[in-house]
């Protein structure tokens, strides 16, 4: 048995401060808590996020590029449609959120965990991925289009017409996820662990004719 992979968890105190978004006074906002508002239509380039706890927010339109998130929890968040193009997360959390269309392309992030969160249509695209967890999580037509993987787990999640070409997925174990159809290219397989019954769909993903 493969042993679990671990990740690094957010460095958060104890106590934290209430902020109103709002009120922030320059880019680097630390040791805070934004809790039950919404932030509209915000665009803003190399906003950086340190020790700090999202709960319950809710992200309309909001473009925010270069983003920099350290030791950062979002906790039953709505980021649908946020781009966080080009951004660097390291120890950062999702869970129960809804992040439909979120858009990590060109992204660098290091132990990252997103667990029971709506990522449909999420985009990845040429982003580096390392030390990460997706766990219990909706990935339908997710874009990991030549994204770079290492060390990278998919538990229990539902994977169906996620694009996986020209990413490289040895070493990364989709036993346990669902899909109908993935779109990958033939020299992304090798090395990935996949259950017998999807060992049989990736044949025929292959173009291979399978005898009954």
């Amino acid at each position: 048995m493969s042993q679990k992979l671990k990740i690094q968890q957010p460095k958060i105190p104890s106590s934290l401060t209430p902020l109103d978004f709002n009120d922030r006074e320059d880019s680097y906002i630390n040791m805070a808590i934004i809790s039950d508002c919404s932030i509209s239509q915000e665009e803003i380039e190399k906003l950086s996020f340190e020790e700090v706890v999202f709960r319950n927010v809710t992200f309309l339109d909001g473009s925010f590029r270069y983003i920099q998130l350290t030791d950062v929890l979002f906790d039953r968040c709505d980021l649908s449609n946020v781009d966080f193009t080009d951004g660097i997360i390291h120890r950062v959390e999702f869970h129960d959120s809804k992040l439909l269309g979120l858009n990590l392309a060109d992204a660098t992030l290091r132990n990252v965990l997103f667990e029971s969160c709506n990522l449909n249509m999420g985009s990845f695209g040429y982003a580096d991925l390392k030390e990460m967890r997706f766990e219990n999580c909706s990935l339908r037509n997710a874009d990991y289009y030549d994204a770079k993987f290492k060390k990278i787990e998919f538990k229990n999640c539902d994977l169906d017409d996620a694009n996986f070409t020209g990413t490289t997925l040895k070493g990364v174990d989709l036993s346990t996820c669902k899909f109908n159809r993935l779109n990958l290219s033939l020299d992304s397989v090798a090395g990935c662990t996949v259950s017998a019954d999807q060992a049989l769909g990736f044949a025929r993903l292959l173009g291979l004719e399978i005898k009954e």
